[in-house]
């Protein structure tokens, strides 16, 4: 047994458990005094990292949670590599060109076989948003100053189903966001009111295809068949932006009929995301434009304090060049054939866990059969307990599942959501249903902790409200309780 005092040759230790270092406080705030071995600095935050969560059961993400292993390698071997250095690392930046050509090709753009397409890699859509967003707002800035009109207040429609980043580029670029609200029952952007709340310093129309909420695609060629009309009465000239995060490498592989993308006139641009249903790991995006004229120059940075003339159109600079070596791989190692059958395989296992959740007879489905593979479901009875309660007692299993409430309009309706992945297999989702099933019935052998949460709220039990009403107080309550347990920032 080892005792208080153990001398500093414990640095030779062959077991970091015999050591100092697993009895000391961990830094938190400040950097520690003095350097540890490399194999107690890596056990020591190992085992902190024990506590998070299992990506491959946080079915919260529609990030890629599992590659192959050749890719893997790929990813270390480049991992030292900043995408940045063009003239340093050349291949590396066709292997990005090469990457930008197929998704243009992928999405119908108007290039030829030899052509290069106009398009970059990103970090994620959110960045792929911003450019996006900064080449409509240039442009119809340039637009007005040429017309010798006032090109102040800008503004972008979407639905309020949309993302959080594209509320960050209204409040970041100045853009005035204006969201046609949901109702329930009609969970994404009605195209009409859309297209009713356009006016002539509406930079774009954002129509999304693969509702976070829900999964559901927008219908882009109404819209795009609305807009043509408008713009023919007005003798304005605004286009549509297709955030196809989710749903870009869905759509082509399973409804390749479907008119989304720049087969639509009015599409001029389009983000994906490649650590999404691309099959990489987080930390790509990529976006697209119809061509050279949709992306004014004067956005595009020229360098050459890096050995030559480079143009750059990126929020930000340095990066690591692994996920776009590991986009390239999935291309190539899938093909359109690859990427087919993975897409399919994932709506079959919603399939599967959509009628397990069904069979239950608890729940009402809120998602589509068409649309990105996720499940969303809502309880037909939240009398006595709520999706909130649901979320929390499957965290005991290991399964992330996130409850939420929907957006305006539709605040009242609360929803499960379960996204299925490459990685989740039928097994899984059987599994799953199991345990949905033992937390409804342990859920049914206690009493109702909505009363509880009356009496927190002080509320009067014997006034009779709404059962709308009832329901917009229990979940007010519930996201007051998971706001307060979270910590930091998404």
């Amino acid at each position: 047994m080892l005792t208080a005092t153990i001398p500093d040759t414990e640095a030779h230790l062959h077991s970091t458990f015999a050591s100092r270092y697993v009895r000391a406080p961990v830094p938190r705030f400040k950097m520690p005094e003095k350097s540890m071995p490399k194999d107690a600095a890596y056990q020591v935050i190992h085992d902190e990292l024990m506590l998070d969560g299992n990506p491959r059961l946080n079915l919260a993400s529609f990030v890629t949670t599992w590659m192959e292993p050749e890719c893997d390698k790929l990813m270390m071997a480049s991992i030292n590599k900043n995408y940045v250095d063009m003239d340093e690392y050349p291949v590396t930046t066709e292997l990005q060109n090469r990457c930008v050509n197929m998704i243009a090709h992928l999405f119908h753009a108007p290039v030829g076989e030899e052509e290069t397409a106009v398009g970059v890699g990103t970090v994620g859509s959110s960045e792929a948003i911003m450019l996006a967003g900064l080449a409509f707002k240039r442009k119809w800035q340039h637009k007005r100053k040429l017309e010798g009109k006032s090109y102040d207040n800008p503004n972008i429609v979407t639905g309020a189903n949309v993302q959080v980043c594209w509320e960050k580029f209204a409040r970041y670029f100045e853009v005035e966001l204006k969201e046609v609200k949901l109702q329930e029952g009609y969970y994404i952007m009605d195209v009409e009111k859309a297209v009713e709340l356009v006016d002539e310093n509406t930079i774009c129309v954002a129509a999304i295809l693969g509702s976070t909420l829900t999964g559901e695609f927008e219908d882009v060629k109404l819209l795009n068949e609305l807009l043509t009309k408008k713009n023919e009465e007005t003798g304005w000239d605004i286009p549509i932006h297709v955030d196809a995060a989710s749903g870009g490498f869905i759509a082509p592989f399973l409804y390749s009929d479907l008119e989304w993308d720049f087969r639509l006139p009015l599409v001029k641009s389009i983000n994906v995301s490649g650590h999404k249903y691309g099959l990489v790991y987080a930390g790509v995006g990529w976006v697209v434009w119809r061509n050279k004229e949709d992306l004014p120059d004067d956005l595009v940075f020229h360098i050459n304090y890096l050995g030559s003339d480079q143009p750059t159109f990126t929020l930000n600079f340095s990066k690591g060049s692994s996920q776009i070596i590991a986009q390239y791989y999935q291309f190539l190692r899938l093909g359109f054939e690859g990427y087919k059958n993975v897409i399919k395989n994932c709506m079959e296992n919603a399939r599967v866990l959509k009628e397990g959740i069904e069979k239950t007879g608890r729940f009402d489905i809120v998602s589509k059969d068409v649309g990105v593979p996720l499940v969303a479901f809502t309880l037909k009875d939240s009398s006595k307990h709520t999706v909130f309660e649901i979320a929390e007692s499957l965290r005991r299993f290991g399964w992330i599942l996130p409850a939420y409430t929907m957006p305006a309009d539709a605040q009242h309706v609360a929803v499960l959501r379960a996204v299925i992945r490459e990685d989740f297999s039928h097994g899984l989702a059987k599994r799953l249903v199991s345990h949905i099933e033992l937390v409804l019935k342990e859920m049914d052998s206690l009493p109702s902790r909505l009363l509880t949460i009356k009496a927190d709220e002080g509320l009067k039990l014997h006034h009779k409200k709404s059962e709308r009403e009832t329901q917009e107080e229990i979940f007010r309550y519930w996201k007051r309780l998971i706001d307060r347990k979270r910590a930091g920032v998404c």
